[in-house]
C-alpha cells in the first residue's frame, strides 16, 4: 500500500456525458475520499447554441458554443466534486453521418495512436485504479463515443498499468422502463419504425450480463444538478423534464461491464473498487 489515494478515471466524449452515465459514481466516490479524474475528449462544439440553434443553422458558432460548454462542464464538475478535469479539446465530430465527421481536427478524424498517446500520459500521471469508458459501439453508435473507447483501450496498452476497466451500459430492463417513461411524458410520441425499434432493442445488455451494479441513489440529486449545469443542452436532456424524484428512481443505479481485472473480485459486484480496498 502507498499514500497515493485510490483513483477513478472516467473518459468521456463530450461535456454532459460525464453526468449522464457516471455522475452517480463520480459523486459517490468523491464523497468516499477517492480521487476522481474526468477526461473529456471533445469541445462539444456540435451542441446546441443559444436559443436552441442547431449545427448547420444560421448563427451556430461552434467556437462560441465550445467556450460556453467548457464553462458548463466546469460547473458540472463542481457539483460532482470531481477532483481533476482534463480536456483533450478535439473538435466535436457530431452525430454519425454528419459532415462534421470529416472535418480536419475532428475527434473522429484523429488517428487513434495520437489520441491514445495523450491519454496514456494522463494515465501515467494519475495512475488510476479504475478506468471507465464506453464499449466498442460507444453505447449507441456516436462516433466520438466510439473514438473515446478506442483511445482508452489503446492508451491502456501503451502503459504498464493494470487498473480495473469498465464499460458503461444499461440493463435491458432499464431501457424498457426508460421507454415507458418517455411515452408517459410524450403520450403523442409516434411508435418507432421497425428498423429503429430493432436498433433500440440492441442498446444495453441483458441484465444477467451486467457485472457491476453501483447504487448511487443517495447522489442522484447531485447527478440531476450536474446535468442541469449543462443548461445550453437542456432541450436534448430528456431526464431533466422528469424532476428530481422521478430522476432518482430511474437513474439511481449505474451499471457497467468489467472487462479488465487483476483483483479476482467476484461478480456481480456492487462497487467499482471491489478488491481494491
Amino acid at each position: 500500500m502507498t499514500d497515493r489515494p485510490l483513483t477513478l478515471m472516467a473518459v468521456h466524449a463530450h461535456p454532459d456525458d460525464e453526468a449522464t452515465g457516471t455522475g452517480g459514481v463520480l459523486a459517490r466516490y468523491a464523497a468516499e475520499g477517492i480521487r476522481t479524474v474526468l477526461v473529456t475528449c471533445t469541445d462539444g462544439g456540435c451542441g446546441d447554441g443559444p436559443g436552441g440553434v442547431k449545427p448547420g443553422d444560421p448563427g451556430h458558432d461552434p467556437a462560441a458554443i465550445a467556450l460556453m460548454r467548457r464553462q458548463e462542464l466546469k460547473a458540472s464538475c463542481d457539483v460532482l466534486k470531481v477532483s481533476d478535469l482534463e480536456m483533450l479539446d478535439y473538435a466535436d465530430s457530431g452525430m454519425m453521418g454528419w459532415p462534421s465527421n470529416d472535418a480536419p481536427g475532428s475527434f473522429w478524424q484523429t488517428p487513434v495512436e495520437e489520441g491514445a498517446a495523450r491519454l496514456a500520459e494522463l494515465m501515467r500521471h494519475y495512475r488510476p485504479d479504475v478506468v471507465v469508458t464506453y464499449d466498442e459501439n460507444g453505447f449507441y453508435g456516436h462516433p466520438d463515443h466510439i473514438q473515446a473507447h478506442r483511445i482508452t483501450m489503446a492508451a491502456l496498452e501503451m502503459t504498464a498499468l493494470t487498473p480495473k476497466v469498465y464499460w458503461t451500459t444499461m440493463p435491458r430492463s432499464g431501457m424498457q422502463r426508460f421507454g415507458e417513461i418517455m411515452r408517459e411524458f410524450h403520450p403523442d410520441m409516434p411508435e418507432p419504425d421497425p428498423a429503429e425499434a430493432a436498433a433500440m432493442a440492441e442498446i444495453g445488455l441483458p441484465d444477467d450480463e451486467i457485472t457491476t451494479w453501483v447504487d448511487t441513489t443517495t447522489f442522484s440529486g447531485q447527478k440531476f444538478d450536474a446535468l442541469a449545469a449543462h443548461a445550453s443542452q437542456g432541450e436534448n436532456i430528456f431526464f431533466l423534464k422528469m424532476g428530481k424524484e422521478r430522476f432518482g428512481e430511474l437513474m439511481g443505479m449505474e451499471t457497467f461491464v468489467r472487462v479488465q481485472d487483476t483483483t479476482g473480485a467476484a461478480v456481480p459486484e456492487n462497487d467499482l473498487f471491489a478488491g481494491l480496498r
